[in-house]
Parts: C-alpha cells; sequence; structure tokens
C-alpha cells in the first residue's frame, strides 16, 4: 500500500484526474438539464428551495458586509457563526462564491454541486487506492462513493456533501500515521473535518474509532503505545486547531430542547425500533435506489422521512459487497461492514452518531458507504474473488424486499388494492431502475471480467446509470415540488423589485407563505424555516402557543404576536381563499402578487411597560392569550420584581379578562407612547434612543443571548431576560442612547486556543523533522539492516477457497480503460517501479535497490528506511 506522495510520485496526477473529471462530467449531465430549464437557476424540492438557496445568498451578503456576529434575518436575529457553521460557514465551497457578487450566488448552486460530486470521488478514490492493485478500480470505488444513494438523496440537504469530501482524509491522514509515521496529517485532518461541520464530526469520531480499532486486527496495522499517545496528542491539537468555530457553535445549541437530557433514547427504545417497517427499510436502503425525503415509497412507515436513509451503490448495489464479505474470511474490511451494519439496525448503537439522540438518523451512512465502495473496488480488483456470487445473492435479497412489497394485498379505506408501497409510478421505476442495474451488472460480471476493455465497461455503467437515475431522481423531485415561479421569479428576482420603506427598523409577516420568503427579500421577518436559533427562541415560542421545532410558524390567530414583535408589513399571496384578518392591519399596496397590509398600531423597537406580571399569573392565562397578556405587562421572575419593583406595579387581577381585539389595540398606543425614538441596528449591535417620563426598564424584542453585554449613556448595564427569552435593561428618565453589543460566545477564546495550537503544530513538526535528520544521519553510517519481507494487499484476506488464490490474474486487472495493459499499472506493485510501500508500511525495493523484480513478478525484500521520512518507515511494529 503506497503513501499518498509516493503514489503522487511514482505514477502521476492521471488516475486522481480520472476520479475528479469523470465525476464532473457525471454531476454536469445531472444538474445540466434543469439548469437550462431554470435559466441558469436550479431549483430542486423542499428545504434545497427554501434553506440551501436563500442560506448561501444570506450568509455570502453577511460575509461581505462584515454583518458577522448577530445576524437580524433569521428568525428575530440569531448568533450568525452558531446558527451557520452547521450549514455552510466553514465550507470552502461556499467561499467559492465569494469570487462573484451576492446577486449571482443563487446561479452557482448547480456548479458548486457538480463540484462537490467531483470532489467526491477524488478523495474516495484517494483512500480506495491504497487498498487494490489496479487504480482504475479505485476510480470506480470513487465514483460508487460519490453517486451513491446517500450522495444523491443529499441533495435535498446539500450541505451534507462537505462532509462526504472530508471524511476521506480522516482516514487516510489516520492510514499515513501509523503506517509511514506521516507526522501532523492527521491533526489537519481532524481541524478540516470539525471545522466543516461540527454535528457530523461527532459521528466520525466514532466511526473513526470503530475504524482504529477494527483496522487494528490487521498484522501489518500495529500501534504501539508510544505510537498511540502521539496519534491521540494529534486527535486533541486537530480539536485545538478548530475550536475558533467549534466551541461557539457548541455553546450555540447547548440548552436546545433537540439536545437535551429529554431527547435522549432509553428503555426499550435502546434495543428495538418502535417502527417495525425500519428494520426492512434499512435493508431496502442497500440495495435499491433511495426515495424522496419526504416520501418513503416501499416502507412507507418506517418513520425515517428526512433521515437520510440510502446506502445503494450504482450499477453494482450489494454484488460487490456481498462478493467480497461472502469470499473472504479473514479481513478487517469484513469485521467493520458487519459491525456497521449491526449498529445501523439497533437504536442504541446507531443513535451514537448522534449522541443518543432519540430522533431517528442514519445520516452516517456515508462512512459505511465508502468502506462498501472499498469493498466493491476490492471485489472487482481481485481475481480470487468469486463475484457472480454476490450478484446472485443480491438478485435473490432483492426479489425477497420487491415481491412482498409488490405482491401483498391491504386494505385501505375501505378498498382492497394490491401492494404495500405507497406511490405506484415511483415504486416501479425503482424496481425497474433496480432491475436493470442488475441485468447490466450480471451481463458485465459474467461475460466481460476477463475481457480487456472490462474497467472501461465499469467506469461507462457506473457513469451511466449515475447520471440516468440522477436525472430521474431531480425530475421527481421538481415535479413533487410544483412549479417553480415562487422560488425564481417572486423570491430570488423578487428581492431587486420589491420596493418597501427603510425609515424605521420593523419586522414583516407572511400569510401562510412560502418558508423563509423574508429571509429571500432580505426583510426581518417572523416567519422562519431554520433549526439552530438561540435557545431563548425556542423556549420563548412553545409557551405562548406556537409549535418551535425547526420553524417558527405564527399562527394568524394569534395577532398580538405582530405587536409584541415590532411586525410592520404583512404579505399575503393575491388569489387565496381566505385573506388575513388581524386587528390593526390595513391594506397599503400590491407588489409581485402580495396584497401588502401595514399595521397602523404598529409598535416600534424597544418600549416600556407601567405594570407587570409574575410567573404565576403568567401560567394562569391560556396560551392563546398569553401574547395579549405580554403587550399589556412585562413579565418579571420573583428576583427581578424584587430588583425592579420600584419601577414597575403589578398588574391589577381585573384586567387579566380583559384581552381582547380592542383591548390588544389600546396596549399598542400605551406601548407606542413609551416607546424608543430611534432604534438602528449595525454590524455589532444595535442602538436606540429613549425619552422616558420616569425611569422604567426598556423592553426589546431582540432574543436573549450570553454574548449580548449593554451600556445607557456609556454606563454599563446589567441585561435582564424577561418574557421568557427577550431582553431588558434599566434605562432613566429624559433622552438616554441605549447601546447593545454583541460578541460570538466563545468565538475570542476558541480563537486563542486554535492559535496557540497552530504554534504547537509548527513546534511539533520541527522537533520531529530535527529528530528524523538525525535518524536519517545515523542510519548512514549504519550497517544495511536485515530485509523484511513484502507483505502483499492481499495476503491478510484469507479467502474462503484458498485455491483460488493460485487463479492466474485476468487481463482485465491490469487493464486500461483504452483497451490492452497498462505498462504502470503491471509494474506498480511488483516493486521494479522505483520503489514502493506495501500494506505493512515497509519499503519495496526498485531499481536502485538490491532485490529489485522483474515486471509481474511480486518483490520479496524491502527497505527498512524510508528515504522521504528521513528514518525508519516503522519504528515500531
Amino acid at each position: 500500500m503506497h503513501s499518498l506522495a509516493q503514489r503522487l510520485d511514482q505514477e502521476g496526477t492521471k488516475k486522481y484526474k480520472q476520479a475528479f473529471f469523470l465525476a464532473l462530467l457525471t454531476a454536469a449531465v445531472i444538474f445540466l438539464p434543469y439548469v437550462i430549464m431554470d435559466g441558469g437557476y436550479f431549483t430542486f424540492y423542499g428545504d434545497f428551495n427554501v434553506q440551501q438557496i436563500p442560506f448561501y445568498k444570506l450568509a455570502h451578503e453577511a460575509v461581505r458586509s462584515g454583518d458577522i456576529f448577530w445576524n437580524w434575518y433569521t428568525d428575530l436575529g440569531v448568533n450568525f457563526i452558531g446558527s451557520y457553521s452547521f450549514y455552510l460557514l466553514m465550507s470552502p465551497f461556499f467561499w467559492l462564491t465569494f469570487i462573484f457578487p451576492t446577486s449571482f450566488v443563487p446561479f452557482l448552486m448547480a456548479p458548486l454541486l457538480v463540484l462537490k460530486f467531483a470532489c467526491i470521488s477524488l478523495t474516495g478514490y484517494a483512500f480506495i487506492s491504497r487498498f487494490v492493485k489496479n487504480q482504475y478500480f479505485a476510480v470506480v470505488g470513487g465514483l460508487l462513493y460519490a453517486f451513491s444513494g446517500f450522495g444523491i438523496y443529499n441533495i435535498f440537504f446539500n450541505h451534507f456533501h462537505e462532509v462526504m469530501v472530508f471524511f476521506p482524509l480522516l482516514l487516510i491522514a489516520l492510514e499515513e500515521f501509523v503506517l509511514h509515521d506521516r507526522r501532523g496529517v492527521f491533526a489537519l485532518a481532524v481541524a478540516a473535518n470539525a471545522l466543516i461541520n461540527y454535528w457530523f464530526f461527532i459521528g466520525e469520531v466514532v466511526f473513526t474509532v470503530l475504524y482504529f480499532f477494527v483496522r487494528m486486527t490487521s498484522p501489518s496495522f500495529r500501534v504501539s503505545l508510544k505510537r498511540f499517545f502521539w496519534l491521540f496528542f494529534e486527535a486533541v491539537l486537530g480539536m485545538g486547531l478548530a475550536l475558533f468555530i467549534f466551541l461557539p457553535s457548541v455553546l450555540a445549541i447547548m440548552g436546545n430542547p433537540r439536545t437535551g437530557a429529554d431527547s435522549l433514547l432509553s428503555g426499550w427504545n435502546l434495543w428495538l425500533y418502535s417502527h417495525p417497517q425500519r428494520y426492512p427499510g434499512i435493508i431496502q436502503a442497500l440495495f435499491f435506489p433511495p426515495d424522496l425525503p419526504p416520501a418513503p415509497n416501499f416502507f412507507p412507515d418506517h418513520g425515517g422521512k428526512w433521515s437520510s436513509l440510502s446506502a445503494w451503490l450504482p450499477l453494482f448495489s450489494m454484488s460487490g459487497v456481498l462478493a467480497y464479505v461472502l469470499s473472504v474470511k479473514k479481513s478487517w474490511l469484513k469485521k467493520i461492514l458487519c459491525i456497521s451494519l449491526v449498529m445501523a439496525l439497533v437504536p442504541g448503537l446507531n443513535a451514537l452518531f448522534i449522541l443518543l439522540n432519540n430522533s431517528y438518523y442514519a445520516r452516517w451512512f456515508y462512512m459505511p458507504v465508502l468502506l462498501m465502495a472499498l469493498a466493491s473496488a476490492k471485489a472487482l480488483d481481485n481475481p480470487a474473488i468469486d463475484f457472480m456470487r454476490g450478484v446472485k445473492w443480491t438478485g435473490v435479497i432483492m426479489l425477497l424486499i420487491a415481491v412482498p412489497v409488490a405482491l401483498t394485498p391491504q386494505k385501505v379505506d375501505d378498498q382492497w388494492r394490491i401492494g404495500l408501497y405507497k406511490y405506484i409510478p415511483e415504486f416501479w421505476a425503482y424496481i425497474l431502475m433496480a432491475a436493470v442495474c442488475f441485468v447490466l451488472c450480471y451481463l458485465l460480471m459474467r461475460h466481460y471480467r476477463k475481457d480487456p476493455r472490462f474497467v472501461a465497461f465499469a467506469l461507462s455503467g457506473v457513469m451511466v446509470v449515475s447520471s440516468c437515475f440522477g436525472i430521474i431522481y431531480l425530475g421527481m423531485g421538481r415535479f413533487n415540488s410544483g412549479s417553480n415561479e415562487a422560488i425564481i421569479e417572486k423570491s430570488l428576482k423578487g428581492r431587486y423589485q420589491l420596493q418597501m420603506p427603510d425609515d424605521v427598523f420593523y419586522r414583516t409577516d407572511v400569510y401562510e407563505g412560502l418558508s423563509n420568503q423574508g429571509m429571500f427579500w432580505h426583510l426581518p421577518n417572523i416567519q422562519a424555516f431554520h433549526s439552530i436559533v438561540p435557545v431563548s427562541l425556542m423556549k420563548f415560542y412553545p409557551e405562548v402557543g406556537v409549535k418551535r421545532d425547526v420553524s417558527s410558524k405564527p399562527d394568524a390567530a394569534l395577532y398580538a404576536l405582530r405587536g409584541l414583535l415590532s411586525v410592520k408589513y404583512l404579505f399575503s399571496e393575491q388569489g387565496k381563499e381566505e385573506e388575513p384578518n388581524m386587528p390593526g392591519f390595513v391594506k397599503s399596496d400590491m407588489q409581485l402578487g402580495f396584497d401588502i397590509y401595514e399595521n397602523k398600531a404598529f409598535v416600534p423597537m424597544g418600549f416600556a411597560y407601567e405594570h407587570y406580571i409574575d410567573e404565576e399569573t403568567f401560567e394562569t392565562c391560556t396560551e392563546n392569550k398569553r401574547s395579549n397578556l405580554l403587550m399589556r405587562a412585562l413579565l418579571l421572575t420573583d428576583e427581578q420584581i424584587e430588583k425592579y419593583g420600584d419601577l414597575l406595579s403589578p398588574l391589577p387581577g381585573h384586567n387579566l379578562s380583559g384581552l381582547g381585539t380592542q383591548d390588544y389595540l389600546s396596549d399598542c398606543k400605551d406601548r407606542q407612547s413609551m416607546s424608543c425614538v430611534s432604534f438602528e441596528k449595525d454590524n455589532r449591535g444595535f442602538t436606540a434612543v429613549s425619552n422616558l417620563q420616569k425611569e422604567n426598564l426598556v423592553f426589546f424584542s431582540v432574543p436573549y443571548d450570553e454574548g449580548w453585554s449593554a451600556t445607557v449613556n456609556g454606563e454599563p448595564v446589567e441585561i435582564e431576560k424577561v418574557d421568557i427569552g427577550f431582553m431588558a435593561v434599566r434605562v432613566p428618565a429624559g433622552e438616554c442612547d441605549i447601546r447593545f453589543n454583541y460578541m460570538t460566545p466563545g468565538l475570542l477564546p476558541g480563537l486563542c486556543v486554535s492559535i496557540g495550537s497552530a504554534a504547537v503544530l509548527v513546534l511539533y513538526l520541527l522537533l520531529v523533522r530535527r529528530r528524523r535528520v538525525r535518524q536519517s544521519a545515523a542510519a548512514l553510517s549504519a550497517p544495511r539492516p536485515g530485509e523484511i519481507p513484502a507483505i502483499d494487499i492481499y495476503d491478510e484476506e484469507v479467502l474462503r477457497s484458498p485455491d483460488n488464490l493460485d487463479a492466474p490474474d485476468a487481463s482485465a486487472q491490469d487493464a486500461s480503460p483504452e483497451g490492452g495493459a497498462s505498462p504502470a499499472e503491471t509494474t506498480r506493485d511488483t516493486g521494479a517501479q522505483g520503489g514502493g510501500t506495501r500494506d505493512d508500511g515497509s519499503q519495496a525495493d526498485g531499481p536502485k535497490g538490491t532485490g529489485s523484480q522483474d515486471a509481474g513478478t511480486k518483490d520479496t525484500s524491502a527497505r527498512a528506511d524510508d528515504p522521504q521520512d528521513g528514518g525508519p518507515a516503522q519504528e515500531e511494529r
């Protein structure tokens, strides 16, 4: 097995280019028809349309303007770094967009996806190529990884592809450290993966630990206690390098109900899935193309919508994986594949990748998918493996899944029907696609495996199948999403056509409209579809009758929230059967096919109260009237009442009965009379000017967050968390300047640790280099050590039919796609090409060594020293 540097040095970049550009071409074929249909844009379905596109545009504009601390255009305001680091903030693909202006970003969505698929194939190839002799099969493996069901499925989410790009580098770095003593690379790989997506990184840590210990069962992969210490040191160092983003991200979700103790798996749920259909659904995900995320079809009640449940490999499906597993009796790869399947089937083990959260996700499947692609490549590469055995078993299992689902009768709405599936056209489309792949795979392996053009056929088959299914999959998504006019014409183009006043700060509302419509228009909006918002918001909304899980969608019946949250304009799409009926709103304009209503009872940001209520009084009020109550009085804790009871008086008990529409409008007038003279936001927070008749608490409907600090007339003041999730400060009578500044919690401490870790890494590498120079000098003056036998790539894999090991290599094993044998390939692993690193990390002699061999003959000697490292290739074994 070759180190990355030696592979590049010996073979050049030919195969790397092929892995990249073949995937680039395949992905371009998938996306280009829809880009042409959309006039340069690319729209798909669901979350992609209403999250990925506006998120990219919003984040691009925020970074360009330096507005990177508090973002006013996501829900009621969010910690920008904490909220967007999960989606895109540290993605190199996102940073590529800064070559272009913000208005051009929507046109980049498809090109970026094409580039991502190409990079997934590239890094997948870089990992797989370490374990196969014929590197063309590693190119096949890279394509399988990139265009797997997981890769195609998650076009829906878009930002999941970054982790597919960078995860193979983590395993490569681990291999380099153990086998070639390559120092510093593992720390950098850990840092890169932690930066790309902190949540996925948690699962990657679990899987990498599993990979490490299973890999150690291989004789060539041995780690001494000393080496393990340095590996752990680099892991910690890598975390330190990433802490400037990782720490703010983790702090931003601390206390989130979705990550709290109440959301942990427990009891029987640790051992058994509550949805019986999930078990066959997991198996089906291995053998058939993926369903659309919100529309599971084979097993519609498996309870895993949007869970990324797919691990299908194009063309080969599970044929290569089963061929490898069934043919090999002893192999670290077989062990980890079997362990991964068990973990997928046991809820508690599956949940380890998401910190035992009780929500079902299969978003870690890209990791075993990479190893499935490796197993397929090894099965293709090793002529001793009976590939047809895997093909036959794949066909049998596909029939065992498809026949019952297709032919079982069931009674639906008092009518009998045949089939357990939910969507008839999609089901038969999947069956047809799987059947075509099975037939092509059967013919390929049955009749062409020994053909000199076999590799070319395999590459072409994977590319054609991936392209066809990708086009079909995107087409199904677009068909189900309906017209894209709302996205392109009204939202993306509408951003630059909409004319709205900007004399004061205000929020907007969209009545039963497109998710994140306000974000598309770059208007602060109370309707938001975003998973990561301040914890204070997650706690506030349920208390006033608004469900807050992945989105904020206050119902029109909660009209008083519009006054509390300073909503001035309401948009309602023309043609709706019911117009919004909210007190205070009057139709004032029509733009982009929307009726625009102005709130005549608008209360500017920053206002005071005459009365307060305690928590007990608040709890006695019904949920649908609590927002009305909050327009009348400020909710304080008992401790706050003790501190500020001299400023406000308790709300008289009889006032709790008058919470109707007219009472609300009257309360709005009272709040207007005690509101700030001005309110202006900026990149670091906001400034307000008050002019109160007496000292009071001034309330701001800005989510409470630890990163806020405040001053009044230049003097620091304490920020109080009021109304469950918002902020208020004590302000004297008369004209006062109120200033709130925001600094992302954890950013500065994390940055200090990251800078320190970078310095330690540099020092560490210098010391390693110095040690190796000394060892190299000592090795030159010492007698040549005894030769160490080289280990072939397949020596550790004990096949079930040992006699097959003596079978001659098929000509296809060293064939290039153009046909004919590739000299570089036939000699690369024989020791005749300038020395190559074996699977055990030893160095095979080349022409300059004393034991070079003729092409096609296995090298039986190895050098003990690694000239690239300036010292021994293996210090400990």
